[in-house]
């Protein structure tokens, strides 16, 4: 510490303007079995268009999960979502059986967990496979360049055509001299052509069948190949070479190096329209990337398109070089890269698939992902469907409510089951499945029940859709937030409005609202002229207490999360009045605030010798207690409504 030791003046600075965060808690939840996209890690989507471009659009086996997910960003733009592994997911690749490489860590792993492969290099399964596991990446091409020569060859390509009559105004096929280094796909142009360029269709040994290119209403050739025996010249292109302004070559950083040779060109391209809806679009190209492993560009970034295609890709990874390289990978100081068996080449990725419907063991691991407080900021979890089996979905549920009670900083949303509630023939029926769907279920102050599905349009595939409501329950708690505090009540017509709800599969009544209120299940309710809304705001907790109410619980998650991250600015400071009102300076204004705002109607906060006795100074340790009277949301109305007789007065009637 600094002080002085001759004449002067010194300036100290104490900070007392530490205050208390205080945060919105909106952020969702859910994991989902989904088509396209990362596996088994959080990412976090921001509203619709966002989640289908990662996981893909909705369909018939995944649309009850996909619309919770989309569902809960009607409300908020904050979701984390996990994609489960399931059983027989497979990324596409250029060759053999499918791999499963679930994400980037496990990607960069190698460590054969998922697939066989070593250091990240997958034999035998073609030179790259799709980024994500799923049916989708069966829809790539990948095509790439590697030399000067593959890019454009004149004689030495296809050489000279040997002239016949057949090739005449509007043909279709041409005959060269050697067909060998041609591929289908490759541009094509030669002397007697008037310019025009073509794309070769088909080889069959020296014939190639051409196109006009680009593709125009006639196919075949422009004019005539004149001259019967005449030698004509040929000039070959790879079919993307007008993608790129040159043909790859040797790189600045590998001349420097004494390297040569070292650049290839890469195209990814969208064959089937999957992916854009237009097939043979280019999705992705990767300009004179490096075979160098310690390539660099000018701007001194990486440029091995190993570590670019995974570092950069949106669609892609690599798995092993291709057949004919020799040092390939090594670095660039004095190597001349080597020229592959066919150059250019291409891997059609075939045998992806998104898998089955996940297991509950496989949801489950999905959902662990979200155990840890301390790695997983969330507030509002979603459990998505039940399961069409009716064990199955209680040991979701129970996973669910498991796995919020233990965070203590989150609350989870359940619905029951599809079968509970769609196509059940009378409401009592469905009351009583509902009912019996939650008994089981143990009593915490952390889980949400919800009375079941509503119908809503799926505008990707026109069709109506069943979805459980967790995702849309989860979203007025959002909403909620947004709107006030987490500390209101999300229900009643005000906030707790459904959206986009067309139908619900079960409307209870008012005598079916109350068994279901008696048994902690908080009733969705379509009111004529005012819309469909959440009618109740009950936790899971069995006892008569504050906690019994979902604005309760959440009021007391966010001060004690809030009060929380003040207390970790104490620690490993000294136990002494100092630190204990220095802690109670940040806390109370706080809690002023909170009061201010309707969630609390007082507090008492205790840090000081009392609670902080030389035996807990001793052990380390520091102690505050906070002392809190919640605000209460108003579920029951009494309406009382008095005639009296006309020359009585109200005072004499009230006692007023």
């Amino acid at each position: 510490m600094v002080e002085l030791v001759s004449p002067g003046v010194l300036v100290k600075e104490k900070d007392l303007t530490l205050s208390v965060r205080s945060d919105a808690t909106s952020i969702g939840a859910v994991g989902i079995f989904a088509k396209d996209g990362p596996a088994h890690q959080v990412i976090t989507v921001q509203d619709e268009n966002q989640l289908s471009s990662i996981f893909g659009k909705p369909n018939g086996s995944n649309f009850e999960y996909w619309f919770t997910a989309a569902n809960f960003l009607a409300y908020s733009n904050t979701l984390k979502v996990v994609r489960f592994i399931t059983t027989g997911m497979l990324n596409a690749t250029g060759a053999g059986a499918g791999v499963l490489i679930p994400n980037t860590i496990s990607y960069q792993d190698g460590d054969g967990t998922y697939g066989p492969y070593s250091n990240g290099q997958a034999v035998g399964l073609g030179e790259f496979c799709a980024r994500w596991a799923g049916a989708w990446g069966k829809s790539m091409d990948v095509a790439w360049c590697s030399t000067a020569d593959g890019y454009s060859e004149g004689t030495a390509a296809a050489g000279v055509t040997t002239i016949a009559t057949a090739n005449a105004i509007g043909a279709t096929a041409i005959t060269v001299a050697s067909g060998a280094t041609c591929n289908v796909g490759d541009i094509v142009y030669f002397q007697q052509s008037d310019g025009q360029h073509y794309r070769i269709t088909a080889i069959s040994t020296n014939n190639l069948t051409i196109v006009r290119y680009p593709e125009a209403a006639g196919v075949g050739l422009s004019q005539a190949v004149d001259g019967t025996g005449t030698a004509v010249q040929v000039q070959r292109y790879w079919r993307w070479y007008d993608q790129f302004d040159r043909a790859p070559g040797t790189s600045a950083y590998a001349a420097a190096e004494g390297g040569s040779n070292d650049e290839l060109h890469i195209i990814v391209l969208d064959r089937g329209g999957v992916i854009t809806g237009t097939a043979d679009t280019v999705i992705e190209k990767w300009d004179a990337v490096s075979k160098g492993s310690d390539a660099k560009t000018p701007e001194g970034n990486a440029n091995y398109y190993v570590d670019v295609l995974y570092n950069s890709s949106s669609y892609i990874y690599w798995l092993d070089f291709p057949a004919g390289q020799t040092n390939w990978g090594t670095p660039v100081l004095g190597t001349n890269f080597a020229a592959v068996t066919v150059d250019p080449n291409s891997n059609v990725l075939v045998n992806g698939a998104d898998g089955s419907a996940p297991t509950e063991g496989q949801r489950s691991t999905g959902y662990d992902l979200f155990k840890d407080p301390e790695t997983s900021d969330i507030n509002l979890l979603m459990s998505g469907p039940a399961s069409v089996d009716g064990a199955g979905a209680i040991t979701h549920a129970v996973k669910i409510s498991d796995l919020v009670a233990a965070r203590k900083d989150a609350v989870g949303f359940i619905s029951p089951g599809r079968d509970d509630v769609v196509a059940v023939a009378t409401s009592y029926d469905q009351q009583r499945n509902v009912v019996g769907f939650f008994n089981p279920l143990a009593s915490n102050s952390y889980t949400v029940f919800d009375s079941g599905y509503k119908k809503m349009y799926d505008k990707y595939n026109d069709v109506y859709r069943w979805v459980p409501l967790n995702g849309d329950i989860a979203g007025v708690c959002a909403y909620t937030d947004a709107v006030e505090d987490p500390w209101w009540s999300p229900g009643g017509l005000t906030r707790g409005q459904i959206r986009g709800s067309v139908e619900l599969a079960f409307n209870p009544n008012q005598a079916e609202r109350d068994r279901l209120y008696r048994d902690r299940v908080n009733p969705v309710v379509t009111f004529p002229g005012e819309g469909t809304v959440l009618w109740g705001d009950k936790t899971m907790l069995s006892q008569n207490s504050a906690f019994s109410r979902i604005n309760v619980r959440r009021l007391f998650i966010t001060i004690e999360e809030a009060c929380k991250i003040a207390a970790r600015s104490v620690l490993f400071e000294f136990n002494d009045e100092i630190t204990q009102t220095a802690f109670k300076n940040m806390v109370n204004p706080y809690l002023r605030d909170v009061q201010a705002r309707r969630g609390i109607t007082d507090f008492l906060v205790v840090c000081d010798s009392s609670n902080n006795t030389p035996q807990v100074v001793d052990n380390n340790e520091f102690r505050a207690d906070v002392y809190v009277k919640p605000a209460r949301s108003i579920n029951f109305i009494t309406l009382t409504f008095i005639a009296t007789r006309t020359g009585v007065s109200f005072a004499e009637v009230t006692g007023a």
